[in-house]
């Protein structure tokens, strides 16, 4: 099969294991940078363009869409989609997943714990922050990753201060509980076509909230039990997502999630597991692509 990779780096661990997985089953590999994609429709037909030639014998797309590509990347899936396109993540998901608030609005909806949330918009912040308690409160901006836009608020003034700037400067964001008895701590499941293929507990150093490691966090490769398993695959079905990473945190009220990606990294999960993630995505192409 001609399977391409839609990805702005070309070199980044996730993409170049993609690749080597893809060449290893004597797939056709390519890189797609979004950049040089153009897109067009003509006579009832969509039509891709990659540096001015046309693309027309692709079996399959990976979409690595960045957050800071959101939007085009997600039209370019949606453009191969309606050219009929496998596609291993569909671009409605992806931007449904990108935008936490809209992801929290689709896992509550399917009744999927999660953290007490609230959109960061309302009119009355204040009372806002005394419905969750004592702080302290978590910020989010709605499109971020690597644990970036994320804020610890310790104080209630401090959480004013900070919502009172976001406002002022027009960024959306939403505010979250804080989960002491995490400890800094979360769990990434990678989820392929509705099965768990490699799940790992992620700490944040000394000091640090976030567990991304990214920032400086270790991980651990783990076995998840069967409430973790389900939550992670509800989370999935429910965002109607191919491939996904799934946060799980571990509350005092039992497991719930924190975040859903559709373009998780694989280098963290792959390197602390040992699990090639990547030949499963390569799996799952060539189950869809035998129906």
């Amino acid at each position: 099969m001609n399977i391409a990779i839609l990805s702005r780096g070309e070199h980044l661990y996730s993409t170049q294991s993609l690749l080597k997985a893809g060449m290893a089953r004597n797939h056709v590999m390519e890189v797609l940078d979004p950049a040089y994609c153009s897109l067009e429709t003509e006579e009832g037909q969509n039509r891709l363009y990659y540096h001015n030639e046309l693309v027309d014998d692709l079996h399959a797309l990976i979409p690595r869409v960045g957050a800071s590509n959101t939007y085009f990347g997600s039209t370019i899936v949606r453009h191969f989609q309606a050219m009929g396109i496998f596609c291993v993540s569909g671009a409605e998901p992806i931007l449904q997943s990108r935008n936490k608030w809209t992801c929290f609005q689709i896992l509550a909806q399917a009744r999927i714990p999660i953290p007490k949330t609230t959109l960061g918009m309302g009119y009355d912040p204040e009372s806002a922050l005394d419905r969750f308690g004592p702080p302290p409160y978590i910020i989010k901006l709605l499109q971020g990753t690597h644990g970036n836009g994320v804020i610890l608020a310790e104080s209630k003034r401090s959480a004013l201060s900070t919502i009172e700037t976001l406002k002022a400067a027009k960024v959306r964001f939403i505010i979250q509980e804080f989960i002491a008895e995490s400890k800094g701590s979360d769990i990434r499941a990678i989820v392929v076509d509705g099965k768990i293929v490699a799940a790992m507990k992620r700490q944040g150093k000394e000091g640090e909230f976030r567990s991304n490691l990214h920032r400086g966090g270790s991980a651990e490769a783990l076995k998840l039990d069967h409430k973790l398993e389900n939550l992670a695959l509800r989370a999935a079905k429910a965002l109607r997502l191919g491939v996904c990473g799934v946060d799980l945190l571990e509350s005092n009220s039992g497991p719930m999630v924190l975040e859903v990606n559709s373009t998780p990294g694989l280098e963290g999960i792959e390197t602390t597991t040992g699990i090639d993630v990547s030949g499963q995505i390569i799996s799952y192409i060539e189950r869809n692509k035998r129906q």
